[in-house]
């Protein structure tokens, strides 16, 4: 009896020497579990999750951010920087009735590296002497070498061009559709470089010039403003590239003022007049 209680408190004093013993090596995990959980705690305490943000705090935020930005240029601003170098004022001294002297005022674009410039036909028919002005300032005199009378179109070359030319980058014309945004920048009135804006109007018009010549076909219509001096500009696409000379404009009162209605000659077309002889 006293051997079978002896042998059960040996047992139970070995249990307990092996608890004992497991607690002591478990104890350095339970104390790091207890310390993540007290830190975790404190952080909360000390620096509390931030407060949600209401509609009306996020509304203003965006409001912030979206007027901070940097909004992108107006596309007629871009045109105008595109085409502004290419530009060209031209003057003509005329012969007019009678032997006396008429000057003319329109508008011309670089076509090509070689100096080749459009304009119309009849800001430099029968002209006596051609100045041309650039957008760097250089003034030049000016010869015709190729003429599109059908068409209204004159080609020009500076005899003395400015030492840097900057040539204009045609459009496709096929690209474009009623309603298209549509450009002119020429020298109304002799006021150089000055831009209008609007849309396409129609295509495959036709207008009898009231300076006489053949009845001109196949025109762009534009709501554009033009007026005497944008004749020989060109006709701008949003992304400034030339698709048309500026021809000229309708008035049912015979002024020479513009009130909704203006013609061009079709890029395609004009550029025929590069490979032409003069008329």
């Amino acid at each position: 009896m006293e051997e079978s209680t002896s042998s059960r408190s040996e047992r139970w004093r070995e249990r307990f020497r092996y608890f004992r013993l497991n607690i002591k090596k478990g104890l350095p995990f339970a104390a790091g579990v207890l310390a993540a959980f007290l830190a975790i705690w404190l952080y909360n305490t000390i620096l509390p999750a931030p407060r949600p943000l209401t509609p009306t705090e996020v509304g203003n935020i965006a409001a912030q951010v979206l007027a901070s930005a940097t909004p992108q240029p107006a596309f007629s601003e871009r045109v105008y920087q595109i085409i502004q170098p290419s530009l060209v004022l031209v003057q003509s001294k005329l012969s007019g009735a009678n032997g006396t002297p008429e000057d003319s005022l329109g508008s011309g674009v670089v076509i090509d590296d070689q100096g080749d410039i459009l304009t119309c036909l009849h800001v430099v028919a029968h002209a006596t002497s051609i100045q041309l002005t650039f957008a760097d300032g250089t003034q030049s005199t000016a010869q015709v070498t190729n003429t599109q009378p059908q068409n209204d179109i004159a080609v020009l070359r500076a005899d003395n061009p400015p030492a840097q030319l900057v040539p204009a980058t045609l459009g496709n014309l096929n690209a474009m559709q009623i309603g298209d945004q549509a450009y002119v920048v020429g020298n109304p009135f002799g006021l150089y470089g000055s831009m209008s804006a609007g849309v396409i109007s129609g295509f495959n018009r036709s207008f009898q010039p009231t300076s006489g010549g053949p009845e001109l076909k196949g025109l762009i219509q534009i709501d554009a403003a033009a007026n005497p001096g944008n004749s020989g500009g060109p006709l701008l696409n949003r992304d400034g590239q030339v698709i048309g000379i500026v021809e000229g404009i309708v008035n049912p009162t015979g002024q020479d003022v513009f009130i909704g209605i203006a013609f061009a000659v079709p890029i395609n077309t004009a550029g025929g007049a590069l490979g032409s002889p003069p008329d």
